[in-house]
């Protein structure tokens, strides 16, 4: 353990204001168990490597990884609202939002010392650990120039060669909202994404998910769609060198991965202890170095080379096109089905 991880877990429990009224249960004590849900793969070994054995080994605690997708885990926490098996639950931009509003997960507050440093959009919903914007992607060799705009999309040499993402998910979200932002519509009217969109068929595919996408790249099926700029640079850098991650200039679409202490939880300071230990520049320079995850804190500095291919510095934060989630939530099965109808079908 790190010096600086030290004075981290030593922070968060100082943090505590008198306010707050806390149980026996807001102390660390040895033997206790913490239930994550999160995602598995690189977040899992990076969170395991700078959080749950940093807290095992001081605390004498165990973590308890109850790895999967949001929609399992979101449902769980909701099922279990009030008497949570989960301590803490990852979940996406709009998800979190609503789990505190439907009070299954606690807001943020400054008992998370490190909290201090996260940017404003980072503290809405619980605690934002890493932004990963979803945006334009497409192959050079496949059109005539650099995509710059949404509205490229559109252009004549990427007729029939576009594949569109499906919608739900976050990437189809994305590309709905921002074609309404584009075409003069917004997310409380979105009559002019869907009349845009449908005027692109015939798509060369639509994508339901990364891998149909990268497969769909390496066959040159398509030339352009949607995706996370963070997943498809690795697949870049890995396997298809002529896949471009655009910065278009209308912004790319913000989306956050957001750890959310649950209501209820019998482990409250040693979830604090968690996130803020997740929000230390060690696991943040992990996430951007391994998985080019885009910090959400502001004291962290990194190499330029790889500055360069995230999000970072307040300009570039306030640069992320944020929605009104409400309104997508409660359209969320309208949309669907008329995106089924008119898009899809």
């Amino acid at each position: 353990m790190t010096s600086t991880t030290r004075r981290l877990l030593l922070g968060a429990g100082a943090a505590a204001p008198f306010a707050f009224v806390r149980s026996a249960v807001a102390q660390i004590r040895r033997g206790d168990e913490l239930t994550v849900g999160v995602w598995g793969g690189m977040q899992e070994r990076i969170l395991r490597e700078f959080v749950a054995t940093p807290l095992e080994q001081q605390h004498g605690v165990k973590i308890n990884f109850v790895l999967g997708g949001t929609p399992e885990r979101r449902a769980r926490a909701y099922a279990e609202r009030g008497r949570p098996s989960f301590d803490i639950v990852y979940l996406n931009i709009f998800e979190s939002r609503q789990a505190v509003r439907d009070g299954v997960t606690q807001a943020p507050t400054d008992r998370v010392a490190n909290a201090a440093n996260l940017y404003p959009v980072a503290k809405l919903g619980g605690y934002g650990v890493a932004f990963n914007p979803v945006t334009i992607v497409y192959d050079r060799r496949a059109v005539a120039s650099p995509m710059t705009s949404w509205k490229d999309f559109w252009r004549p040499d990427l007729r029939g060669k576009v594949i569109w993402p499906t919608y739900p998910g976050a990437q189809g979200t994305a590309a709905l909202l921002m074609a309404a932002k584009i075409w003069g519509g917004s997310e409380n009217d979105i009559d002019p994404a869907f009349r845009q969109i449908a005027a692109l068929k015939p798509f060369a595919a639509i994508q339901g998910s990364q891998d149909q996408l990268y497969t769909m790249f390496d066959q040159q099926v398509g030339a352009a769609s949607v995706e996370f700029g963070s997943f498809t640079r690795a697949y870049a850098e890995s396997r298809n060198p002529n896949i471009v991650i655009a910065d278009p200039v209308e912004g790319q679409a913000i989306a956050t991965n957001v750890a959310c202490i649950t209501v209820g939880t019998q482990k409250q300071a040693l979830a604090e202890a968690w996130i803020n230990l997740h929000l230390s520049p060690e696991c943040q320079r992990a996430y951007a170095e391994r998985i080019y995850y885009s910090p959400t804190i502001r004291n962290l500095t990194l190499p330029a080379d790889l500055t360069a291919k995230l999000v970072m510095g307040e300009e570039a934060v306030s640069k992320l096109v944020d929605f009104d989630w409400d309104v997508v939530i409660r359209n969320q099965p309208r949309w669907s089905s008329r995106f089924t109808r008119e898009i899809a079908g």
